[in-house]
């Protein structure tokens, strides 16, 4: 398994999907309670480290503290 920076990727600005508040707490507290579930569904990037897949999950990495995650090329 590959893992990356959180600093270095980068959302991607097409994502169509939008997070409510109360979701992404929820997100957050459960990354931090079971930070494994991101081995389970790794961030899917492209070679330039724009996230295609998971960038509700990335943000919420962030607020939980996570300096890395596992990620997919």
């Amino acid at each position: 398994m590959t893992f990356a920076k959180t600093a270095n990727l980068r959302t991607n600005p097409n994502n169509p999907r939008a997070i409510r508040k109360d979701q992404l707490n929820k997100l957050v507290k459960s990354l931090k309670e079971f930070p494994e579930m991101l081995e389970a569904r790794p961030i899917v990037i492209d070679k330039e480290d724009i996230v295609l897949g998971g960038n509700r999950r990335l943000k919420a990495a962030q607020l939980a503290g996570l300096d890395e995650v596992p990620v997919f090329v």
